[in-house]
């Protein structure tokens, strides 16, 4: 036990000593102490090359990283080469901290563990203190060569370092003998260095004078040579000593005669001034000259801007004449009357284009007001103001001037362009106008820079914008236009005599053209395509290289409100509003219209309804990525409105229809003698018209619409009216019922059968579909069959005529009905009714029936 702890306590010690007992003072010394150890070890144990020689070959780099590691730990590093903050362990018994007590440490094993345990605890700590040796001389024959360098390289510095500290002996010696020579220079030339300093100030006081006394001719040769500018600086150079000398006679002279010679050179700039002929730049340095000769701010930029208001009045004249004569007669509101154009200017040509046009008032109006605006602001407002001038504030009345000059050139030469771009109706080209608009805006940005706060580039946005607003305008009309265009060719082409196109099996009265779903087509497609020709044009105002269509003013509102709805749903609207407008009654502009045209409009709206509309729309807004910011149609509601003009259009065509195969009907029975009438021997030939005219509209409506939902058809339906109306029962109904004995009978067995009858509903809305149409035609030409027989009275032959009528009707009517039992009905209705108004009610036998509407 005691052999063991000794042992224990020896390797505790040893660890402590070689880790971390000195740490926290001298860990580089302990470092290096270390080091010093392992290389006497190895020189003692082995040959003095041995270290190279028995270094392996290849290294591990898991042992290589875990030597590292072990270092880092040692000196208190991190991943990063930085010192760890962790705060230090002050436990005792922690064997890797700063403040480790081997006797403490020692005690507490001894207590704590068993005696295998501690055997264990002194070979892992045995292990670990080999390793750490191992690794130590690891690291110091890997660093062999590097600390033969770090030598070799610190005696070298120590031998540079002797050599550069002679030569900096040497240059400090050099330096003092300089100083020494110089200072003895200086004193030697220092009676002399005053002398000239005196005669230079001397001869710089007689050039002086000399300027002063040649000052009158000088200014008298600039006035020659009109060399203004140098008259006026050589003048301000001497006005200040002139005046401080002005009691001196000799001074005074010279200073009335420069003032007489100023006098005279500012009248010369002030007529210059007035005459208006020279440049812009000739003009600017006669106002600078005038200001440095003190003439008052305020009437400088009066006359300023009245010059250069009559330039810029002529270049307004100039575009003015360029308008069309009619337009020019008339000047322009709130404006005085234009003089006659300068000789100079061209003569006005109707040829000139709006591009033209915009180029010219940008390159002569909007550069020459440019132009004026810098000079007058560098004149005036820019200006640094010294003395009396600088409290009057000139800058502030100067800018206000300005301000209602541009202002007021500005409104006339915009009203100019509102004129031009007026004269531009045709929508054939857009491109013309959306450069001109874009060069136009362009320009007035200059202004908007040169002259902050101004109204000018506020109100050329608004031209812009009402330009685009009015093309978009003018595009709608064009496209109202073209659709009544097409509607008209396309009533042309109904009204056209087809008898090739006749549909097969019809009569040709008023047969329903093949053609009709090629016109339909026909008249979609033109519409669409005129539509993305208009979008394509539209465009052309949102194009990447148009300065304002990135504008935010510009481009949310034009896409959104300006082309989405004030075109392309304001379009879609009047196609829905016009084609309802064909639905009105008889004698107003919907009484004359070809029921074919109602059937196709119908049919153009349901298509909108399911397709056109959300793809005309998609189109729109990916074309001009519309945000909608502001409130717009919704797509359902302009659905909603194409299907409500859809269904008034086809409810109108079932009205039309059935009142024109009503027409047939009331007049052949109001134009008859039912009373004296023969017995019938054959069908009227108005039945068979109205069959032919039914089977027509059913091939014209299958044209567009599908075929429908029927049904359930009877295998006899073509004669079950002859067997109701032939029956035993009926015939007695006949008999008894109609003798002039039992009037109130008769009523009353119509009025009971009425009451389980289910009611028919005449003029109710019709389905988009062939058979729903065909119905409601039908249901409105029986009914008015009906109505008429009411108003008749029939005699016997009468009576039987109404039945072969009614039984031929049956025979071929019952197929183009959603419901057969709803033309039963109707029929049967109409021959009760005759034989309720019969004097003699005898019906005929159903063979005699038969045999008749076969034959007929």
């Amino acid at each position: 036990m005691r052999v063991t702890d000794s042992v224990l306590t020896v390797c505790l010690c040893r660890h402590n000593c070689n880790g971390n007992a000195y740490s926290a003072t001298h860990p580089e010394v302990l470092a290096v102490r270390h080091l010093t150890d392992s290389l006497i070890i190895t020189s003692v144990n082995r040959p003095p090359f041995a270290m190279e020689a028995e270094a392996p070959a290849t290294e591990d780099p898991g042992r290589k990283r875990r030597v590292h590691g072990m270092l880092k730990l040692y000196y208190g590093l991190n991943e990063e080469g930085k010192a760890d903050e962790k705060p230090q362990s002050l436990d005792p018994c922690d064997i890797n901290g700063p403040h480790f007590d081997p006797e403490h440490y020692l005690n507490k094993l001894r207590r704590e563990c068993s005696l295998a345990e501690l055997m264990d605890q002194e070979t892992c700590m045995v292990k670990q203190i080999r390793s750490l040796d191992s690794d130590m001389q690891t690291l110091v024959y890997e660093n062999y060569n590097k600390f033969i360098s770090a030598t070799d390289t610190i005696r070298k510095m120590k031998n540079d370092f002797k050599k550069m500290e002679d030569e900096m002996d040497c240059l400090s010696a050099n330096m003092a003998a300089i100083t020494d020579f110089s200072a003895r220079i200086s004193g030697t030339l220092e009676d002399q260095h005053a002398q000239i300093t005196k005669l230079s100030g001397v001869h710089t006081l007689l050039r002086k004078l000399q300027f002063l006394f040649e000052l009158p001719a000088r200014l008298n040769k600039c006035l020659e040579l009109q060399a203004y500018a140098q008259a006026v600086s050589s003048h301000r150079r001497a006005r200040c000593v002139l005046q401080q000398y002005s009691h001196m006679p000799s001074f005074k002279g010279i200073q009335d005669d420069c003032h007489a010679i100023m006098d005279k050179l500012a009248q010369e700039l002030r007529q210059k001034f007035r005459d208006g002929g020279s440049s812009a730049k000739d003009l600017s340095e006669c106002v600078e000259l005038l200001l440095q000769l003190d003439e008052p701010a305020e009437e400088l930029c009066e006359k300023f801007l009245s010059h250069a208001g009559s330039r810029l009045e002529s270049d307004l004249q100039g575009l003015e004449a360029e308008i069309r004569p009619s337009q020019t007669a008339s000047s322009v509101k709130g404006a005085p009357a234009r003089k006659s154009p300068p000789a100079g200017l061209p003569s006005p040509s109707s040829n000139t284009d709006i591009l033209e046009f915009i180029d010219r008032g940008c390159n002569e109006f909007v550069s020459s007001l440019c132009l004026v605006i810098t000079s007058y602001q560098e004149l005036f407002i820019n200006h640094a103001q010294t003395g009396e001038l600088a409290s009057k504030n000139i800058p502030q009345m100067a800018n206000g001037k300005l301000h209602v000059f541009v202002d007021d050139l500005a409104a006339r030469y915009f009203s100019l362009v509102e004129r031009r771009i007026q004269e531009e109706k045709g929508v054939s080209d857009n491109s013309l106008l959306v450069r001109a608009l874009d060069r136009f805006h362009r320009r007035l940005q200059a202004v908007a820079k040169l002259l902050p706060g101004s109204s000018v580039p506020n109100r050329g946005t608004e031209i812009v914008i009402g330009a685009a607003t009015e093309r978009v305008k003018q595009y709608l009309a064009a496209l109202q236009s073209f659709y009544v265009d097409s509607l008209t060719d396309v009533r042309q082409a109904l009204a056209t005599p087809r008898l090739s196109l006749a549909a097969p099996g019809a009569g040709s009265g008023r047969d329903a053209p093949s053609g009709l779903p090629e016109l339909l087509s026909s008249l979609s497609a033109s519409i669409l395509n005129q539509i993305k020709s208009v979008l394509a044009s539209v465009h052309l105002f949102t194009a990447k290289d148009i300065t304002f269509s990135n504008k935010p003013y510009f481009k949310g509102e034009f896409c959104c409100q300006g082309v989405r709805e004030s075109l392309i749903v304001s379009f879609i609207k009047f196609v829905c509003q016009s084609s309802r407008q064909f639905c009105e009654s008889a004698g107003d502009k919907g009484g004359s219209t070809p029921p074919a045209l109602l059937l196709l409009l119908s049919r153009l709206c349901l298509d909108y309804e399911t397709s056109t509309i959300s793809y005309i729309l998609t189109l729109t807004d990916e074309q001009f990525l519309s945000q909608h910011h502001s409130p717009v149609t919704a797509v359902t509601a302009l659905c909603a409105e194409a299907r409500e003009a859809a269904q008034k259009l086809l409810n109108h065509y079932v009205k039309v229809q059935g009142l024109i195969i009503s027409q047939m009907l009331r007049k052949s029975v109001e134009t008859r003698d039912w009373v004296n009438t023969i017995e019938p021997r054959n069908v009227r030939a108005v039945m068979k018209r109205v069959v032919e005219d039914t089977t027509s509209i059913d091939v014209q409506v299958g044209l567009l619409y599908e075929e429908g939902v029927r049904k359930a058809h009877s295998s006899d339906s073509s004669k079950r009216t002859f067997s109701v109306y032939s029956s035993s029962r009926q015939q007695t109904r006949y008999a008894a019922s109609y003798t002039p004995s039992a009037p109130m009978d008769t009523n009353l067995l119509s009025n009971i059968h009425k009451l389980f009858s289910e009611r028919i509903d005449i003029f109710s809305s019709v389905e988009f579909n062939k058979v729903s149409v065909m119905t409601g035609i039908i249901k409105i030409s029986l009914k008015t069959f009906l109505e008429c027989v009411r108003l008749r009275t029939f005699g016997r032959y009468g009576l039987q005529q109404i039945q072969v009528d009614c039984h031929y009707l049956q025979m071929y009517l019952w197929r183009f009905v959603s419901d057969e039992n709803l033309v039963h009905f109707l029929l049967d209705e109409i021959v009760g009714s005759s034989a309720h108004r019969c004097l003699d009610p005898a019906p005929m036998e159903q063979s005699v029936i038969e045999v008749i509407c076969e034959r007929g």
